[in-house]
């Protein structure tokens, strides 16, 4: 800090090309004309020369989790592990040699420049995302923003900014030779670049632009915003007292972080926001939901309401909240869920009212490392969903209440690269292999997953060219920016979302006359789905039978036959699937014998010789059905626990079928019993 010469180490033969310290200060990478790259303690101890190559390495930087260093060699790229006897990853990146490279915490992207005057973008796998054209000079820096989300690109008389694809924003030509290195303030809003001429170029990002229904917010100066109604052409303008770090506009609200405070106006109007201050310094991640928004900066993440009141503050071991980006943090109105990044297979899921962990506190975990997640954003908290895509580029859904039993996550779809949910109703987007894929109704995959191909829209891809991204989705447009950074919006019927809405207020009259009106098959499917998740078997019956799924029809009807509510109950969960929750429902309601025939409808022998024996009842049942079942194939029991419960058994069908029909009795009895009782409550 006193600018005092602490130790002076001899550390490279010739000069010293380039040093870096890991993210946590604990160790520094040198690398040098010798070729060598070298791991020094903060004190200047060598603590190993991993790497000797026999050309200069002219640049390096540490992986996210400073377990592995990047290096040049030449034109090839090397990635080399910490660990001894790991696996190193190399590969040719240019055509000429590589100058500088950089390696993003956040989004764990790698850039390189080279005398082949490119730059190019890259995953940690070493796969190209980004190839720029040829410049007219080498390429003499690059540097990520800390977020990830921009670069710098430094060359002669020429600075340019662009996107984390790889696009470009803006063009500079200052008078400075060529740009050497170049450094980001922490806040990621201006850079400093060190110039062949001995002068030192600083420049600010501007001109960043948000966009939410019909308003467009610029941001013209450091200080300065311009709020465009392009409904009215009415322009407001924001000043603000400190430079404007970060910004967020949705759900009818701006929310603008400047270094020292926080703004939070209100579209209906412009000129009073809420201000308060930030605890810490620089806000990294603004996200907002329906009801709060979530600010992460590097001390932690904080809830607050959009009248600035703090809500909650959750906390998980080894948090690093510079590593947190949008697509590893999703916020609904009562859920926040964060990807763990020491363990890329688990997600953390927080209620946001108490910051406290979900449910039983079961973290949701992943048989792979997971990319993307995104929350749901309307309907009831025990319904809340989250999307979510793997390193296979699979599309899975789950539950986010996690109590006891295993929660299902189900698959939705391959190859997906980018998601998104509607803000408006739970609808879900996705931008597939060749295909732009809207799941209406995501959740049929609960209740029938035979008819999820028929609640789907989809259309064809290809116009959003390679590497496409989706921005937003309010209400029924989805905005897509393409890799050369045009932005595409696109409009998905506005049915499904009316759909939603009726269903969500029980209007099943209205849902079955909309479905009517539009005639097409995916609204059909949509209510089948939501009728038998709401349990309303007759609005299923009739859209099951609009697109002509008639066996299913034949057991709705035979549903509705059944005599009492918790037969029917189970027969609705066994139409879902959920066979475990169906014997449940039939055993709290002691319905033993029923319990033990839709295990045998199913096959389930073990399972339905267990209740008998566990119950004492209808063992001779069980095996009567079995025997049937083995001569109708021909077979002989070759089951250790039937054999003996078969043995010295005489299977008499008149007196098993006489006992089935007073058990059918004996529920319809009760059925009415209760039901009566009922009525007598009301009358008194």
């Amino acid at each position: 800090m006193l600018g005092r010469v602490e130790k002076s180490v001899e550390a490279h033969c010739g000069a010293v090309l380039a040093g870096r310290w890991n993210y946590e200060g604990t160790a520094l990478v040198t690398v040098g004309e010798d070729g060598q790259i070298k791991i020094w303690s903060k004190t200047g101890m060598l603590r190993s020369t991993l790497a000797q190559q026999g050309t200069p390495v002219y640049s390096v930087a540490w992986g996210p989790d400073s377990e592995k260093v990047l290096y040049t060699a030449g034109k090839q790229l090397i990635i080399k592990p910490l660990q001894p006897n790991a696996k190193v990853l190399q590969w040719k990146a240019h055509d000429g040699i590589i100058l500088k490279v950089d390696w993003n915490s956040v989004s764990d992207l790698i850039l390189s420049a080279g005398e082949d005057c490119k730059y190019k973008v890259w995953d940690s796998y070493g796969r190209p995302l980004y190839n720029s054209l040829p410049h007219e000079h080498p390429i003499t820096s690059v540097a990520w923003a800390p977020d990830g989300e921009l670069f710098a690109v430094g060359s002669f008389h020429t600075l340019r900014l662009c996107d984390k694809t790889g696009w470009s924003y803006a063009l500079e030509k200052p008078n400075t030779g060529s740009i050497f290195n170049i450094a980001w303030s922490i806040d990621g809003t201006q850079i400093a670049g060190a110039c062949g001429n001995g002068h030192v170029v600083f420049a600010h990002v501007v001109e960043q632009r948000w966009e939410w229904k019909n308003f467009q917010v610029t941001l013209t100066k450091r200080r300065t915003m311009q709020v465009r109604n392009v409904l009215n052409d009415a322009v407001d303008l924001l000043e603000f007292r400190d430079r404007v770090i970060k910004a967020s506009l949705n759900y009818a609200h701006l929310v603008v972080s400047t270094s020292l405070q926080c703004y939070v106006f209100s579209t209906k109007n412009w000129n009073t926001p809420l201000i308060f201050d930030l605890k810490e310094g620089t806000v990294s991640l603004i996200l907002q939901a329906e009801r709060h928004f979530l600010l992460v900066d590097g001390g932690g993440i904080y809830l607050y309401s959009y009248e600035g009141r703090f809500i909650s503050s959750p906390k998980f071991p080894g948090m690093r909240t510079d590593i947190l980006n949008a697509q590893t943090v999703s916020l609904s109105n009562d859920t926040i869920a964060i990807k763990d990044k020491a363990d890329e297979k688990i997600i953390f899921l927080f209620e946001a009212s108490t910051g406290k962990p979900l449910g039983d506190g079961k973290l949701l975990s992943h048989k792979n490392e997971i990319l993307e997640i995104a929350l749901d954003q309307k309907g009831l908290t025990n319904d809340r969903k989250i999307a979510f895509i793997d390193k296979n580029r699979d599309l899975y859904i789950t539950s986010v209440k996690r109590f006891g039993k295993e929660e299902q996550i189900i698959k939705l779809g391959t190859m997906v690269h980018t998601l998104a949910w509607s803000d408006t109703c739970n609808i879900l987007c996705g931008l597939q292999d060749t295909r732009f894929t809207v799941w209406y109704y995501p959740n049929t995959v609960y209740v029938d997953r035979d008819i999820l191909p028929k609640t789907l829209y989809e259309r064809d891809a290809s116009e959003f060219s390679k590497n496409p991204h989706i921005v937003s989705f309010v209400g029924n447009q989805v905005t897509i920016r393409r890799a050369d950074g045009s932005l595409v919006h696109i409009s998905i019927s506005p049915y499904p979302a009316i759909l939603h809405e009726y269903v969500s207020g029980s209007k099943w009259e209205d849902a079955v006359r909309l479905c009517r009106f539009v005639k097409e098959q995916t609204m059909w499917a949509c209510l089948a789905a939501m009728a038998v998740a709401n349990r309303d078997m007759t609005t299923a019956e009739i859209a099951y039978a609009a697109i002509g799924e008639i066996d299913k029809v034949q057991y709705i009807n035979s549903i509705k036959d059944l005599p009492s509510k918790e037969s029917k109950m189970a027969h609705i969960l066994m139409f879902s699937g959920n066979i475990q929750e169906a014997e449940m429902v039939l055993l709290q309601a002691g319905l033993v014998y029923q319990a033990i025939q839709i295990n045998i409808n199913l096959y389930n022998w073990e399972r339905a010789l267990e209740l008998a024996v566990k119950y004492k009842t209808h063992v001779d049942t069980v095996l009567a059905y079995r025997q049937k079942f083995l001569e109708t194939f021909g077979k002989q029991e070759t089951n250790k626990r039937y054999l003996q419960y078969a043995e010295g058994l005489q299977i008499d069908w008149e007196k098993i079928r006489a006992k089935i029909e007073m058990e059918i009795t004996k529920e319809r009895e009760r059925s009415s019993s209760s039901q009566s009782s009922k009525n007598v409550g009301l009358r008194h």
